[in-house]
């Protein structure tokens, strides 16, 4: 099924599992404590997209609003997981960066 939005819904999907990857991950290394900000964004962050690329799917009336907290969290998210070396929190900040830039494109 391809709806008007399916380049963003991806960049969602996408996101969410590289979300919760990232989150997984940061529970595996030695100091979890310092992964705490990272783990709890990556869980919100999953889940907004999550929520968003329902949104967009049914053609909400409220996407718009849904895209823009999106890009906000996605941002926040990004900002944390760029603050760590560890490959799966690189490719979760890109992978966040990616998502905002898209949710920005429908967020007007």
């Amino acid at each position: 099924m391809e709806t008007r939005h399916q380049e963003i819904i991806e960049a969602l999907e996408r996101c969410a599992a590289a979300c919760d990857h990232c989150a997984a991950s940061c529970l595996e290394e030695d100091n979890v404590a310092m992964m705490a900000r990272c783990i709890s964004l990556d869980m919100d962050c999953a889940q907004i997209c999550r929520f968003a690329a329902g949104a967009l799917t049914r053609n909400s009336e409220n996407a718009g609003a849904i895209a823009r907290l999106c890009a906000d969290i996605c941002g926040a998210c990004a900002s944390e997981c760029s603050k760590h070396d560890h490959d799966h929190c690189r490719k979760c900040a890109e992978a966040c960066e990616h998502c905002a830039e898209s949710c920005r494109t429908i967020a007007a």
